[in-house]
């Protein structure tokens, strides 16, 4: 059953469906810039109601208003990777998985940090100690 629904012919053609939905929906609503990244055709100027969140990718479309940084969209890359894995399925299962980013199995796979779900995590360093102020 996996490999029919799964990486599969039904799949791929699920994902070819969303990637057109995308594409309508991004050429109605969007005013913004349009532009291929990554593999993603990224549709700005979205209206908030148009989207979810920041964004919206939708098959191999990513929809939004302004939140386009390099983190994003390579966050936004994995949801195209997991539509195409999915096909039409990955809209149900995203939802079974649920709307807490910080549990949603499908946004920890595509990474918290570069979809701005957690705060970067930054390395502490510190100035080396001066050894000659400390020796007698």
């Amino acid at each position: 059953m996996r490999r029919l629904l799964f990486d599969s012919p039904l799949s791929r053609a699920g994902y070819l469906y969303a990637t057109a939905v995308g594409l309508v929906w991004g050429a109605v609503w969007s005013t913004g810039r349009i532009e291929r990244v990554n593999g993603l055709f990224v549709f700005r100027g979205l209206p908030a109601w148009a989207f979810g969140r920041g964004g919206a990718c939708v098959g191999g479309v990513y929809l939004t208003n302004q939140n386009v940084t390099a983190d994003v969209l390579e966050h936004e890359a994995v949801h195209k990777a997991q539509w195409q894995r999915y096909g039409m399925l990955f809209p149900v299962l995203y939802f079974i998985a649920g709307r807490d980013p910080l549990k949603n199995r499908f946004e920890i796979d595509a990474g918290l940090e570069k979809g701005g779900y957690l705060r970067p995590t930054r390395a502490v360093t510190r100035a080396p100690r001066d050894r000659r102020a400390s020796t007698p």
